[in-house]
């Protein structure tokens, strides 16, 4: 897997197909095979005709995974995205992020919005202007000896899905600890991409998608039917509702 670096951070990513770029960033724990690939976005993209680019967070995956929690300021984050962008010498693509990647995926269409051609919210609700669950159960779940100790029904969500990925999970309570703060709404406001907002109709962490799309000039929402935070990823109608938008867009 190819890797390059960003203010000395190693971060891993990967490029296929061909035609107009997307840029695909995960989710929290995650990473860009078990958000991406394993549930076949990346084949359905490449086949739709995209060239999909894919990275591996900090923290996450094949990248460096620091522990000081300063350094997963979301940030920082999206310039890893734009130095990629810079990397691969892509000038504008479409974003699509998933629950943090989509927070981050916000932040690099705001910061840089002349590299942005629209945005996919996954997973990202109205959640992505309060703030969702406390980060606290979830640092403390990561940083238990063992999930036996672990009663917190969400923190232990995430320990259990950290421990399925073979994830670092001192990297990622650092990352938690800094990585949920919201973005306000006045700043979300001054989105001009148009903007899809996708959540499942049982997902209890993102937020309402609705909430989230009055805030925005141009944003529509797919309802993601009986999915919740985790099993939306890979739903087909979230895949046949980002290729419509895609479509629709271009």
């Amino acid at each position: 897997m190819p890797h390059f670096f960003s203010e000395g951070h190693e971060i891993a990513y990967h490029d296929e197909g061909s035609g107009e770029p997307i840029l695909l960033i995960h989710g929290f724990a995650s990473n860009r095979m078990i958000n991406w690939v394993y549930p076949g976005w990346v084949d359905t993209l490449v086949n739709a005709g995209r060239r999909v680019i894919t990275m591996d967070l900090r923290g996450h995956g094949e990248s460096a995974k620091p522990y000081d929690p300063e350094c997963y300021r979301l940030s920082l984050m999206a310039e890893d995205a734009r130095r990629l962008l810079d990397h691969l010498a892509v000038e504008r693509t479409d974003v699509m992020g998933y629950s943090l990647g989509a927070r981050i995926g916000t932040l690099l269409a705001l910061a840089h919005p002349e590299r942005v051609r629209s945005l996919v919210l996954g997973g990202m609700g109205y959640g992505l202007v309060t703030g969702i669950a406390s980060p606290e159960p979830i640092i403390a779940a990561l940083e238990a000896d063992t999930i036996a100790e672990v009663s917190d029904p969400n923190g232990r969500a995430f320990r259990q899905f950290a421990e399925q990925t073979k994830s670092d999970r001192k990297a990622l309570a650092a990352c938690m600890r800094v990585s949920r703060r919201p973005i306000p709404a006045e700043d979300v406001s001054r989105l001009v991409q148009p903007v899809l907002i996708a959540v499942g109709t049982r997902d209890k962490i993102a937020g309402s998608p609705q909430e989230l799309a009055a805030l925005i000039p141009s944003a529509e929402v797919l309802e993601i039917p009986n999915r919740d935070h985790m099993l939306a990823v890979g739903d087909p109608v979230f895949k046949q509702g980002v290729v419509a938008f895609l479509t629709r867009k271009d």
